[in-house]
């Protein structure tokens, strides 16, 4: 029952609502009795002095008891919400107007009394009732027979019995009865008030809930975002919204990131074990000959697998690097660590390097001259890897008495490193795949069955830099391997 905030906020309603009106009820009661007590004994605050003086009650500087019974049964009649009492000066009672059977006290407290009569007190001043062992009331006082030769006092308590008994019928009236309805009114309009306003408070964190409850059901799959608010930052309810949407957005790709990579580690298992069979079986075939005939094979026979033997160990070797190289920048673990430097130089260096091969292969291997060239922004190491990985690319699908050249080119906000070659070209049906891992194409410039990283591992480089890479088949014959990066100068505050 109590599961739910707003049910908790409103059971606090409810139990505020109450003590609050318990404690209006209380505070008011109490206010008004003391209000009325305390009017009642400064109007009549003179009543005692002045019924001594009107009802002469004193002759010859004496007390006359026959007036004092007289005014006892006239007030009595005339006024019984007032009880008079004569006291002596200990405050014992002689005489009294009230019911003999009801009078419970002998003796009045008489420092009220001598408080009201120095006039220092503030009012209300409540005395002791004869009527009661406990209970105080609002009186008036006055020295009998005369303030300069008192012999007693003239109590006389301001609201007797007659006048509770009419009080309390009054609190039980009609109009008292509707001043409680109007307070409880009050009190119920207040709540239905209150609940409505805590619905609408809480409705937010019901849905937030609501869409929590279905991110979780969904295995942090699937979220949907919070409705806009409209202008400013929002309260705490907003902000708490928003955290969770970008915590759920955050969790989500997370997870995307966490499949995309196990998706990758089952490719990898997978390609790698039908990428290195073929290398695994010629290694362990030549081995095993070797073993079995290591008597009857000459030394130049045993020279030749031994070499075939080396060269499929090297391809194992290679083929691993690039698998675990794919593998790193496939998961992102590669970062580029970019700088300014001159393409044009880099890009000379590298085609220093593959000249002897080149050479070898009988294959033309040039770098056509640029204008100037630009800096561009980019990881030097992993540039060189792409120029490496394509002008290998390149020599390895050129036949003989081929030629692969390199060219720059300034292309707005980049620079455009080009590698073409004058093999047979890209079948077209291989342009759109050239660039994805372990793709074969159909056409093979080497007998070894080239599985493609090395162009799935440029391209995935080059995407990393900011830029761009493709191929296309040049207008004559051959090929043509071109990527981009970006011009220094959008760096520089980088």
């Amino acid at each position: 029952m109590l599961r739910t905030l707003y049910a908790k906020l409103a059971l606090v309603l409810v139990v505020l609502l109450i003590t609050v009106g318990l404690l209006y009820a209380l505070l008011s009661t109490s206010a008004t009795r003391n209000y009325l007590q305390q009017v009642n004994q400064q109007f009549n605050s003179d009543l005692a002095r002045n019924l001594v003086m009107d009802r002469n009650l004193v002759e010859e500087g004496r007390l006359n008891q026959e007036a004092l019974k007289e005014t006892f049964h006239q007030y009595m009649v005339i006024n019984p919400s007032i009880e008079i009492y004569l006291l002596d000066m200990q405050g014992q009672i002689l005489a009294y107007s009230a019911d003999p059977g009801k009078v419970k006290r002998k003796h009045v407290a008489l420092e009220p009394i001598y408080t009201f009569l120095s006039g220092k007190g503030d009012y209300p001043l409540l005395g002791d009732d004869p009527r009661s062992h406990d209970r105080h009331k609002a009186f008036s006082v006055t020295p009998v027979p005369t303030a300069q030769n008192p012999e007693g006092y003239l109590y006389i308590v301001l609201r007797g019995e007659e006048f509770d008994s009419v009080d309390r019928m009054i609190e039980e009236s009609h109009f008292l009865r509707l001043s409680g309805w109007a307070v409880l009114g009050s009190l119920s309009i207040a709540l239905i008030v209150g609940l409505a306003l805590f619905f609408i408070l809480t409705r937010r964190l019901h849905r937030l809930t609501t869409q929590m409850e279905q991110f979780q059901a969904s295995d942090f799959t699937a979220h949907a975002s919070m409705p806009a608010r409209r202008g400013g930052r929002g309260d705490e309810v907003d902000r708490l919204a928003d955290t969770f949407d970008q915590m759920a957005e955050h969790i989500t790709a997370q997870l995307e990131q966490l499949k995309q990579k196990d998706t990758l580690r089952r490719e990898l298992v997978a390609q790698v074990s039908h990428d290195l069979r073929t290398p695994l079986a010629a290694l362990r075939g030549y081995l095993e000959s070797l073993k079995l005939k290591e008597h009857e094979l000459s030394a130049e026979e045993r020279a030749d697998y031994l070499g075939i033997a080396l060269r499929q160990s090297e391809r194992l070797s290679r083929r691993m690097g690039e698998l675990f190289e794919l593998a790193k920048l496939d998961a992102q673990e590669t970062q580029p660590e970019c700088e300014p430097f001159a393409p044009a130089e880099l890009t000379q260096d590298v085609v220093q390097k593959f000249q002897l091969r080149a050479q070898q292969e009988q294959i033309h291997l040039e770098m056509e001259p640029a204008e100037e060239i630009p800096f561009v922004w980019a990881d030097i190491a992993l540039t060189e890897r792409v120029l490496e990985n394509l002008i290998g690319n390149a020599l390895r699908h050129t036949p003989a008495g081929g030629s692969v050249t390199l060219a720059l080119k300034q292309n707005q906000e980049s620079v455009l490193v080009s590698v073409m070659d004058s093999g047979s070209g890209i079948d077209m049906a291989d342009l759109p795949h050239l660039f994805k891992s372990f793709y074969r194409a159909k056409k093979q410039g080497s007998g070894e069955g080239h599985a493609g990283l090395g162009l799935a591992i440029a391209k995935r480089i080059v995407e990393l830099q900011g830029g761009t890479i493709g191929a296309e088949n040049r207008q004559h014959k051959g090929s043509n391997f071109c990527f981009t990066l970006p011009v220094w100068r959008n760096k520089e505050t980088a």
